[in-house]
């Protein structure tokens, strides 16, 4: 447990004329509803506005945490590539501030691939401000073709999809990409964040498995990026992408489920875990380890996964002998397995991470006693709850590609992204949690560095980072590439006029 440790919350005010915030505001909304008038009056039938108040508005903006979302001047859902080319086009020449949303109701981290600006897909992007906009949102929800080509073995999956649309799509074909690990996740923030899956160590990341993107321009253009077409943008995206076309890998049955464990066997976990990350080379199996309080009490939610129907003898047994509260183990097919990860939607979220060589015995103490920690220092406050998520990989999920196809991951070492999520209820708390998460990284930072440890020379996972992580840790030695990249393809700066990391 932690101890002797001081907490301070720093606020800073900086005074403004009431008058002139509100004739700002005022005149950016008046800007954004033009936009909105002018490119209702330009789409096609296949397209469509929607105003705030109406469904297709809420359900297009809506996300996965509130602390996420903002008030848009409308959303806009376009149906075709030319409505959403010129839907840039009129956002782009007026200076509008813009989201895009890639699924309703679900945000994703938008590719640069990573030039990357945030926008929204699934609404989990947890950044305030990432994929949310006060100005035009544009919902790609339209963009939802799942088409399996047997010939080429090639799958081609629209922008506006969820993964377990596209995994439900996929089953009666027998196969399958590597995609997220919920079923609400988004196909396009999680592929363009680099995509880290259930299959990545066999495969990889989901972007080490795209062969081809479909996306318009900052400036509007429709074009079609493969490595032999355009190198550069493919290992940089800088636009809107509108399809992705994966590899297709076969997929059968798989097992696994989840296992509840209360605070008495939570050391059990953390033996078991370690075990599992020294011995198991199985690149069939995976698992995720989350160690949760909840207003105080802590327990552990374990979720193991095979990819086969039955996992050889021994490689789950430490974890299947711990005592649990709950067991839900089954065979069961890849959709179906999802569906039992679900993730549901919650009031307020931050997400952080830091990124490990090894998860030793010291290191997974370390993390358990954080969330114990956390959990007993905001317990009370609005139903706290926090989670860290510990995801042993193998060097294969990272060896698949090279630092020269894609850009995150910089390099194709080993490491291991923790998830760190705090959740609560009232916007009063955002700036007490703000600085308690930083505070739980930095320590954890400290930790791994005092054994050993180099962790800064890793990369930082962009689709778990605060939003004020520095460029520099997560594209480490591609950040010029990109900055310059970013130069050629949107020397307007379209993509400024949206949230998100900023190069």
């Amino acid at each position: 447990m932690r101890c002797g440790i001081s907490h301070l919350v720093i606020f800073f005010t900086v005074a403004i004329s009431p008058c002139y915030g509100r004739a700002f505001e005022t005149r950016a909304w008046a800007d954004a509803e033009a936009a909105c008038r002018k490119i209702s009056s330009v789409i096609s039938s296949q397209s469509a506005v929607f105003a705030p108040g109406s469904p297709q508005y809420s359900e297009g903006t809506a996300h996965y945490a509130t602390s996420s979302s903002q008030l848009s001047a409308c959303s806009v859902e376009p149906g075709n590539v030319n409505d959403l080319s010129k839907i840039l086009r009129i956002v782009g020449k007026n200076r509008v501030p813009f989201a895009v949303g890639f699924h309703r109701s679900s945000p994703y981290f938008f590719r640069l691939n990573q030039i990357v600006t945030q926008v929204k897909g699934a609404g989990h992007a947890s950044n305030p401000g990432f994929s949310s906009t006060p100005g035009v949102h544009i919902a790609m929800s339209r963009f939802r073709e799942v088409t399996y080509n047997k010939t080429s073995g090639t799958v081609e999956i629209g922008a506006g999809l969820t993964w377990i649309e596209v995994y439900d799509a996929l089953e009666p074909h027998g196969v399958n990409v590597p995609g997220g690990r919920g079923n609400s996740i988004g196909v396009a923030g999680f592929t363009l964040g680099g995509g880290l899956s259930w299959l990545s160590n066999e495969h990889g990341l989901a972007a080490d498995n795209v062969v081809k993107y479909d996306l318009v321009l900052p400036n509007g253009t429709f074009t079609s990026v493969t490595k032999y077409s355009n190198a550069e943008l493919f290992f940089g995206l800088k636009g809107i992408v509108t399809k992705f076309t994966f590899r297709a890998l076969p997929q059968g049955d798989v097992w696994g489920g989840s296992i509840v464990i209360l605070e008495d066997h939570i050391n059990e976990v953390t033996a078991a875990t370690f075990k599992f990350g020294c011995s198991v080379l199985d690149p069939k199996a995976a698992i995720i380890v989350n160690y949760v309080s909840t207003q105080g009490t802590p327990t552990a939610f374990l979720s193991l996964f095979y990819n086969g129907p039955v996992p050889p003898v021994g490689i789950f047994d430490d974890f299947l002998a711990i005592p649990a509260l709950e067991r839900n183990i089954s065979t069961h097919s890849f959709p179906s397995w999802i569906r039992s990860q679900d993730i549901r939607h919650v009031d307020r979220n931050y997400d952080h991470t830091f990124s490990a060589t090894k998860y030793s015995e010291t290191l997974l103490t370390a993390i358990a006693n954080e969330s114990v920690f956390w959990g007993d220092v905001l317990n009370g406050q609005q139903s706290f709850r926090n989670v860290y998520s510990v995801e042993p990989f193998l060097p294969s999920a990272f060896s698949q590609a090279s630092a020269v196809t894609n850009a995150f991951p910089p390099s194709r070492i080993l490491w291991l992204p923790t998830s760190i999520n705090f959740f609560w209820e009232q916007s009063a708390l955002d700036a007490v949690v703000e600085s308690s998460l930083r505070q739980s990284v930095e320590h954890l930072t400290l930790v791994a560095k005092g054994e050993g440890q180099d962790v800064d020379s890793l990369p930082v996972y962009n689709n778990y980072a605060l939003f004020d992580t520095s460029l520099e840790k997560i594209y480490q030695g591609n950040l010029r590439r990109l900055r310059e990249m970013k130069h050629r393809y949107d020397p307007e700066n379209i993509m400024g006029l949206t949230g998100g990391w900023r190069f």
